[in-house]
């Protein structure tokens, strides 16, 4: 099998990170991942900031004519923005700012992140206090507003960093919990109705559609509709590999043979050092074996990425995961058998 990736941007790429980092500083955060990540770096995102600069908040901060603030049980959208939406995207501007800086003259490829409408819609809740997933009418708003802040966030990138080709990740952790009806009431005392899956693949479609970036769509939970996932457009899809199975077998050879990229989530997000790190693509090596797939596709269809966001790491183990994530690729190019 010669399958072509139709993720181009990503061939030979080896490694990236998934979005968040530890710390405040955005400039040191920004120099940590432009240097450690030559050939995919990305735009951090610093959660410890507080609210805003969560991976919610920042998305909420991009959406045209939406506004949320911050109240006791979480995120909920309001009439009007406040303070919560002005931190936010004051966050996104400082973030941009320590991009640009450490990407003068980048012609490589550039992945931003931002979170998809079914997490969002099962996150936040309405202004009357139910989750906006309750409300097939909110959830089609927030979809359409997230796909027109996401056009004005890369015309923005795109003037900062103009030789760069942009890679949208959206971030699904939520998906398959909308999906199995196991998202909870904001009470907490029950579960909203599961999403029609034609409906949750439509929705996705629709926003991918909408925009000129190739897209990968991240979801470090069990059960990730991979189906669905390309069926709606995703280019590419990153996963925990920890939490991949053999009933996800199908899924996955059928998807990499019609041209999908796995971004392979490898390296411990947190965790004790790090020493081996040919042995951390082991689970990818035997998967494509089980599989039957040709070696020589390995480069070309898997990225090695963190199994998740690194905010919960020290500065130190974070460095350490992405360099770790950047050998094992190469592990992975030099000894594809």
């Amino acid at each position: 099998m010669t399958a072509e990736s139709t993720f181009p941007q990503l061939d030979g790429v080896g490694a990236t990170g998934i979005g968040s980092m530890p710390g405040t500083d955005a400039r040191e955060a920004a120099k940590t991942v432009t240097g450690s990540l030559d050939a995919l770096p990305h735009l951090v995102e610093l959660p410890a900031r507080g609210p805003g600069a969560d991976m919610i908040g920042r998305s909420l901060g991009l959406l045209v004519e939406l506004f949320a603030r911050v109240e006791p049980s979480g995120w909920r959208f309001g009439d009007r923005p406040g303070r919560d939406t002005r931190r936010a995207r004051s966050w996104l501007g400082e973030d941009l700012d320590a991009l640009e800086e450490f990407t003068q003259g980048r012609t490589g490829p550039l992945k931003i992140q931002a979170v998809g409408p079914w997490t969002l819609a099962a996150g936040v809740e309405l202004q009357r206090g139910e989750k906006a997933l309750a409300d097939p009418g909110a959830v089609r708003d927030i979809a359409g507003s997230l796909a027109e802040g996401l056009r004005l966030h890369l015309a923005e990138l795109r003037r900062r960093v103009p030789g760069a080709p942009l890679l949208l990740q959206l971030d699904e952790p939520s998906l398959p919990a909308v999906l199995a009806g196991r998202v909870p009431t904001a009470s907490g005392w029950q579960r909203l109705r599961a999403v029609d899956r034609q409906v949750a693949e439509e929705t996705l479609r629709s926003l991918i559609g909408a925009l000129d970036v190739p897209v990968a769509v991240h979801c470090c939970a069990p059960d990730v509709p991979l189906a669905l996932l390309r069926r709606a457009g995703a280019a590419a899809v990153a996963v925990d590999a920890a939490l991949l199975t053999e009933r996800d077998d199908d899924a996955i050879g059928e998807a990499v043979e019609d041209g999908l990229v796995l971004l392979a989530g490898v390296v411990p997000s947190v965790g004790p050092a790090l020493s081996d790190p040919a042995g951390s693509v082991g689970v990818v090596r035997t998967l494509w074996r089980r599989l039957g797939l040709d070696p020589a596709l390995l480069a070309r269809h898997v990225v090695v990425t963190p199994s998740c966001g690194l905010a919960g790491a020290t500065p130190s183990y974070a460095r350490l995961a992405l360099s770790h994530s950047v050998t094992a690729a190469q592990s992975l190019t030099d000894n594809p058998e």
